[in-house]
C-alpha cells in the first residue's frame, strides 16, 4: 500500500535506453558505491584571479590543458584524427593515450572484481564529456571497441585514461597506444542471443553458460569483444562472434497494448529498475522508426545489453572469419586458373547465378576438394574464394572438432552443418580434411574416427537432398591419405590442384607481395628471383620477403628493400615443395670438369635449351629431347657432368641409384618409380638423373631368374613414365651407364631417351685441363712438369687422373707430415701404384655400339 491507502504498481521492464537517461542500467550498480564514498571537505570558491585548467581553441574547437597549449599552437592545430600528440575533447569525445591503473585507496568500497569494467578517468574531463559516474562509455583503441562504464580518480593528468592491465591485455593485448572515450550515440538493446568462440583448444565445461552470465549480467558487449572467466585454475577466454538484439518491435508493441488496459499512477517508485512508460506512445515512445524490422541484429559498432533471458552460444569448432581480416581474391597471386574454375562451381551451388533455374534437376557440385603441398595457398584461396562470393562463411579445423566426450565431435559437425543451412547462402571450409577423415586402416581406425567419418559423409549427402544453398570447400595436403568414400561423386566430387607455382605464378606472388611495401627492386631484378626460386610456394615467397623486410630493418637507412636483401632471403629460406624430397642441390659448374667441350654443347643442347628459348622449338613445330643417355668407361666423370648440368641450368638435381628402386613387397618397386617422377614434376624445371640404368633397364628377353618379373614391372613403369599420357613437363631424364648393350631397346626409342651420348676416355687436352684445375689446389715443387704427367697418362679415366694427384700427395705426407710441396718423385711413384684399368674389350665394346 502507498502513502495515503493508495495502490501502487510496481513496474520492472526491458527497454532500450538512452545514455542520457536518468536510470543508467550501468550507472545504477554503481551510484550506490559511489554514495558511501568518504565525503571531501569542499574547497573554496574560486577567486576571479583562478585560472581553468582547460583551454578551448578558438581555430580548430577543441578543449585542451593549458600544458598542452604551446605544443598545440606549433605542431597539432587541428590535431590529427589518427595520430594525435597530446589529449584533448573533441565533440565531447576524450582523445588521449593509454595508461596502467593503479588501485588506491579511495575505491576500497568498490569491488576488485570490478576494476576491469571500469574506465578511470579526470572529474573535470568527464565534466566536459558530460559524464557522470557508472556512465557507459565507449572505448576505442584502434579499430576495436569496448564498452567501460566511467569512473572519476584523481591521479595522473587531467587527460589520462586508466585501465587495468588484464582489462587491456583482454580486449587489444596491449597496455600503449591512442585511445578515444565517448559517451553512446545509439540506443541499446536487450541481446536475445550471444554467440561466442572459444580462444584456444580447450573444451567448454558445461556450467559456464551460466558463469558467463552472472558475470557479465547488465554488462554491454558488441561483436569482437572478449569475455574471460576463471574455471577451476584456469582462465577461459571468449571471443564475440555475434550478437542478435530482441524481437523489439513486437515486444514493445505487446507492451503498448497491455499498458493501455492499466491505470497507472503518477507516483512512480524509486525501486523501478527503469522509467515506465506512458500509456501513449508504443514504438515512439522508445525511439524508434516504423521501419524497423522484426528482430535487430548488432552490428559490429552496436552494442547489446546482457539480460535474464539472453542465450549464449558456443561456437568451437566452426568458426566466423572476420570481415576484415579476411583475404581477398585481388591478394592471391598466380592462382587465376583455379579461381576462375572455383568461382565458375560456387556460383551454381549458392545460387548466385542468373540462368541456375534451366539447370533444374541437375545434381550440382556442393564439395570440393583443393589438395596440394603445404603453403601452396589452399587455406587462403579457399577463404580468399569464400569471402568474395558474399555468402555466410563457417570455418572448421579438422584437428579441434574433436572432443574427448562421446558423442560431441559429431554433435559440432552436425551443429556447424545446421547453422549453415540456416544462414544460407553459406560456404563451410573444411582446413586439413585429412585429419578428420583419415583412410579406416590408418593409425588402425579408432571408433571415433570411423563415428566422424559416417557423420560427416550423411552431412554431405544432406546438402543434395535438402538443396540448401551450401558450399564444402575442403583442403588437404595429403589426398591419398584422405577415405575414399568422401571423395566419390556427391561429396567432394571435384578436386582442384593448387599446385607448386610456376616462375611466372612466382613473379605474380611476388609483386602482390612487394605491392604495399617500400622497395626499389626493378621488374627485372623479379623476374630473375622468380626464375631461380624453384620449389618456392607461397608461404615460401612470403617468408623470403619478410626476411628481407627484416634485414631492411636492421639499416640505418630508411627502411626499402632492395634487390640485395632479397637474395640474402633467398639463401635463408628452403622451398618447401623440397622439404619432403631428398632433391640434391649440387655445387658443380663447367668450370670444375676438364676438357669435353663437345660434350657439355650437346647436353646444352638437348636441357637449357628447351627451357631458356621454348618458343624457338615451339616456332618449328618440333619438342625438345625428354632424356639423354650416357654411356662409357667408368670414372670418365658423366654423373658430375649430371651435377653440372643441373647447376649451370639453375635445375633441381634428383640422383637416382638403380638397384635402391627394388623392394621386396610386391608393387613397391613401381610405386617407387612413381614417386620419383611424381617428386619430379613437383619440383620441376628438373633432372632426374639414373645411375648405373642397366640395372633397371635391361632388355627383358635376357634377364633370367626370379627376379626376372620385377625387373619388367620396373621397366614397364619406367617407360610409362617417359612417354606416356601424363606428360613429363620441364623433366629432363638423364642416364648413365656402363654397359649400354644390356639396356632395353624400347627405352632408347625417339621420345623416351632418344639422345645417346658416348663419353669417352679423356684425351690430351682434357687431361691437361685435369690435371691443371688439380694443380691450383695442391702446391707442387718446380721440378713438376704438367706436359709430362699428361703424356705419361695416356689410356687413364678422369678418376684415374685425380687418383694419380692424391696419391702423390699422399706420399709426399708420408716422408714428412710438415711438407708444404709435392715434387716431380711423388708423382712418379703415384704413376706406377695407379694404373689404367679400363680393359681394350671394354673400349672395342663401346666403339661397335657406337658405329652401331
Amino acid at each position: 500500500m502507498g502513502a495515503g491507502g493508495k495502490r501502487v504498481l510496481y513496474l520492472s521492464i526491458q527497454r532500450p535506453w538512452s545514455p542520457r537517461s536518468s536510470s543508467s542500467p550501468v550507472g545504477e550498480n554503481f551510484r550506490s558505491l559511489a554514495m558511501k564514498r568518504e565525503r571531501q571537505p569542499r574547497m573554496a570558491p574560486k577567486t576571479r584571479k583562478s585560472l581553468s585548467p582547460w583551454f578551448t581553441c578558438e581555430v580548430c574547437n577543441v578543449v585542451l590543458t593549458q600544458k598542452d597549449l604551446p605544443l598545440h599552437q606549433d605542431k597539432s592545430c587541428p590535431p590529427p584524427i589518427e595520430d594525435w600528440s597530446h589529449g584533448f575533447i573533441r565533440d565531447k569525445v576524450l582523445h588521449s593515450s593509454l595508461e596502467l591503473f593503479t588501485a588506491t585507496d579511495s575505491l576500497k568500497y568498490l569491488p576488485k572484481s570490478e576494476y576491469d569494467h571500469l574506465v578511470f578517468l579526470s572529474i573535470s574531463a568527464m565534466q566536459l564529456c558530460t559524464m557522470v559516474v557508472g556512465d557507459p562509455v565507449v572505448v576505442t583503441v584502434g579499430n576495436k571497441s569496448a564498452m567501460k562504464a566511467a569512473w572519476p580518480t584523481t591521479e595522473r593528468s587531467l587527460v589520462s585514461v586508466q585501465m587495468t592491465r588484464e582489462a587491456l591485455d583482454l580486449e587489444w593485448g596491449s597496455c600503449e597506444g591512442l585511445v578515444t572515450v565517448g559517451g553512446l550515440t545509439r540506443p541499446v538493446w536487450p541481446a536475445q542471443e550471444i554467440s561466442v568462440r572459444v580462444t584456444g583448444s580447450v573444451d567448454v565445461p558445461a556450467n559456464i553458460s551460466s558463469l558467463l552470465h552472472r558475470k557479465y549480467k547488465g554488462k554491454l558487449l558488441c561483436e569482437g569483444n572478449c569475455v574471460c572467466i576463471p574455471h577451476y585454475g584456469q582462465t577461459l577466454c571468449f571471443k564475440v562472434e555475434r550478437m542478435a538484439a530482441l524481437d523489439a518491435l513486437n515486444s514493445v508493441n505487446t507492451l503498448s497494448k497491455h499498458f493501455s488496459d492499466i491505470s497507472l499512477t503518477e507516483t512512480v517508485a524509486e525501486q523501478c529498475s527503469t522509467t515506465l512508460l506512458r500509456n501513449s506512445g508504443g514504438v515512439e515512445a522508445l525511439g524508434l522508426e516504423s521501419g524497423l524490422g522484426d528482430t535487430i541484429v548488432s552490428e559490429s559498432s552496436s552494442f547489446c545489453k546482457i539480460v535474464e533471458c539472453t542465450k549464449w552460444n558456443f561456437v568451437n569448432a566452426g568458426k566466423v572469419d572476420d570481415k576484415e581480416s579476411r583475404p581477398r581474391l585481388c591478394d592471391v597471386g598466380g592462382l587465376e586458373s583455379v579461381i576462375t574454375q572455383l568461382k565458375e562451381l560456387m556460383d551454381l551451388a549458392l545460387g548466385t547465378r542468373k540462368d541456375r533455374a534451366s539447370l533444374q534437376g541437375l545434381k550440382l557440385t556442393r564439395g570440393v576438394l583443393l589438395y596440394g603441398p603445404s603453403g601452396a595457398g589452399k587455406t587462403l584461396l579457399a577463404s580468399a574464394i569464400a569471402a568474395d562470393s558474399g555468402a555466410f562463411t563457417l570455418r572448421i579445423d579438422g584437428p579441434e572438432i574433436f572432443s574427448k566426450f562421446f558423442g560431441e565431435t559429431e554433435a559440432r559437425l552436425k551443429q556447424c552443418f545446421e547453422e549453415a543451412k540456416s544462414k544460407s547462402p553459406c560456404v563451410i571450409l573444411l582446413d586439413d580434411v585429412d585429419s578428420l577423415c583419415s583412410r579406416h586402416g590408418e593409425r588402425g581406425g579408432t571408433d571415433q574416427e570411423r563415428r566422424v567419418v559416417a557423420t560427416l559423409l550423411t552431412l554431405l549427402d544432406s546438402l543434395h537432398i535438402h538443396q540448401t544453398d551450401v558450399m564444402v570447400l575442403a583442403t588437404s595436403s595429403k589426398p591419398d591419405s584422405i577415405d575414399p568414400a568422401l571423395r566419390r561423386p556427391g561429396r567432394l566430387d571435384r578436386e582442384v590442384e593448387v599446385g607448386v607455382p610456376t616462375p611466372d605464378s612466382r613473379l605474380d606472388i611476388l609483386r602482390k607481395l612487394l605491392a604495399g611495401v617500400p622497395h626499389n627492386v626493378t621488374q627485372e631484378q623479379l623476374v630473375n628471383m622468380s626464375r631461380a626460386a624453384h620449389g618456392f610456394v607461397g608461404a615460401d615467397l612470403a617468408s623470403l620477403v619478410s626476411r628481407a623486410g627484416m634485414r631492411a630493418v636492421k639499416r640505418v637507412t630508411q627502411v626499402t628493400i632492395t634487390n640485395e636483401d632479397l637474395l640474402w632471403a633467398f639463401t635463408q629460406v628452403k622451398p618447401s615443395a623440397m622439404r619432403e624430397v631428398l632433391v640434391e642441390v649440387p655445387n658443380v659448374r663447367w668450370s670444375d670438369i676438364g676438357g669435353q667441350h663437345e660434350l657439355k654443347l650437346k647436353l646444352r643442347q638437348a636441357v637449357e635449351w628447351p627451357l631458356k628459348h621454348p618458343d624457338s622449338f615451339t616456332r618449328l613445330g618440333i619438342t625438345p629431347p625428354r632424356g639423354v643417355l650416357m654411356y662409357g668407361p667408368p670414372g670418365c666423370s658423366k654423373t658430375m657432368i649430371a651435377k653440372a648440368l643441373a647447376t649451370e641450368s639453375r635445375l633441381n638435381f634428383l640422383s637416382i641409384k638403380g638397384p635402391e628402386l627394388f623392394s621386396k613387397w610386391v608393387g613397391e618397386s613401381e610405386r617407387a618409380v612413381r614417386e620419383v617422377f611424381r617428386r619430379a614434376r613437383q619440383v620441376a624445371p628438373s633432372i632426374v638423373f639414373f645411375d648405373e640404368l642397366d640395372a633397371i633397364g635391361g632388355e627383358r628377353s635376357s634377364s633370367q631368374g626370379g627376379g626376372s618379373n620385377v625387373q619388367e614391372r620396373v621397366l614397364a613403369q619406367l617407360l610409362t613414365e617417359l612417354d606416356g599420357v601424363e606428360p613429363l613437363g620441364n623433366v629432363t631424364v638423364v642416364g648413365a651407364t656402363n654397359r649400354p648393350d644390356r639396356i632395353d631397346k624400347a627405352l632408347l626409342r625417339p621420345g623416351r631417351l632418344d639422345r645417346v651420348i658416348y663419353v669417352p676416355l679423356p684425351d690430351t687436352t682434357t687431361r691437361h685441363e685435369i690435371f691443371t684445375l688439380q694443380l691450383k689446389k695442391t702446391p707442387v715443387a718446380n721440378d713438376v712438369n704438367v706436359e709430362e704427367l699428361v703424356q705419361r697418362t695416356e689410356g687413364y679415366s678422369g678418376a684415374e687422373v685425380l687418383a694419380v694427384c692424391h696419391e702423390a700427395a699422399l706420399k709426399a705426407l708420408e716422408e714428412d707430415l710438415m711438407t708444404r710441396q709435392v715434387s716431380r718423385s711423388h708423382f712418379l711413384t703415384a704413376l706406377t701404384l695407379v694404373a689404367p684399368r679400363t680393359p681394350a674389350s671394354l673400349l672395342r665394346l663401346y666403339q661397335d655400339y657406337l658405329n652401331s
